[in-house]
């Protein structure tokens, strides 16, 4: 309940944060995983990526998945396609986690589903010339990524904005995940990071309201990979077309421009019913 949108908006950066005893959780199970996979693979470093990484992880936990990157022995790259290589990590994870409800490869990783959460093992190698390459077991290609670039990215552009960015880059994925998740996470934190470059965060209301807005056309396009290798990085997931993407911003916006004429008129009440619109039980309700 709150009865200011500061207020309102402070409540709103708690919901959408995992708790302390979900880090603590995180932080042994991924423990656990890399110890499982070293037991029966050469793996010359394993380091945590995606969004836990970038500290840009929404609640709930169980919605979120934990990300590994296993770094292995070059030997194993002239061994194994991808296909084959996630087969043998799905393998040595199966050893140690023999009761968990479904083990799987997923694509790039092999997915442990626990109940709790879902972890993502990445097997990689080391990428002459710099970052990594992953392979996919549906086109049986190696890719090349760099996510300790991703990291960096993320870190450096919210210490340009005082820590501001990060809080609402996960607004924006608390939006994403009322409106039934229509954007891939990664694409809407690069989409807010080049919609607010140079941009100064004055207030979390007017900063959601204008991504929101130039979001609208941003949207329309696939955003390069920001570590460098020429990959584009497409934003749709449950949305079907451009358009339907475009129509979310559109409505979205709209309702923040709603939300913000009440906050002037200083009707605060009608102003966070339009905020719930937008980011659903994330947001608090007047009172």
């Amino acid at each position: 309940m709150a009865t200011t949108i500061p207020a309102a908006f402070a409540q709103l950066r708690r919901n959408i944060e995992i708790t302390g005893l979900q880090e603590s959780t995180v932080s042994a199970r991924q423990l656990n995983v890399r110890t499982a996979v070293e037991r029966r693979l050469l793996v010359i470093d394993s380091f945590l990526t995606g969004s836990y990484s970038r500290s840009t992880m929404i609640s709930p936990l169980a919605d979120a998945d934990i990300d590994i990157f296993f770094i292995l022995d070059a030997g194993y790259f002239n061994q194994y396609k991808p296909s084959g290589l996630l087969q043998v990590l799905r393998d040595a994870l199966q050893e140690t986690y023999s009761s968990t409800p479904r083990i799987s490869r997923n694509g790039q990783a092999v997915t442990i589903s626990f109940t709790d959460f879902l972890v993502d093992a990445v097997p990689a190698f080391n990428r002459q010339g710099g970052g990594y390459l992953i392979g996919d077991m549906h086109t049986e290609k190696w890719i090349s990524t760099d996510p300790k670039v991703h990291n960096k990215i993320i870190t450096d552009a919210n210490t340009s904005h005082n820590g501001d960015l990060v809080p609402l880059v996960k607004m924006i994925k608390g939006w994403n995940r009322a409106k039934k998740d229509p954007f891939r996470g990664f694409y809407l934190e690069l989409l807010t990071l080049a919609i607010l470059d140079g941009v100064k965060i004055s207030d979390f209301p007017s900063g959601v309201r204008f991504v929101l807005d130039k979001g609208r056309e941003k949207v329309k396009y696939t955003i390069a990979d920001p570590a460098g290798f020429g990959d584009q990085i497409g934003g749709l997931n449950n949305a079907s077309t451009v358009q339907d993407a475009v129509a979310v911003f559109e409505q979205s916006y709209n309702t923040a421009i709603r939300a913000e004429q009440f906050t002037s008129a200083q009707n605060v009440a009608a102003a966070i019913n339009e905020w719930r619109k937008i980011f659903g039980d994330y947001f608090p309700a007047y009172g």
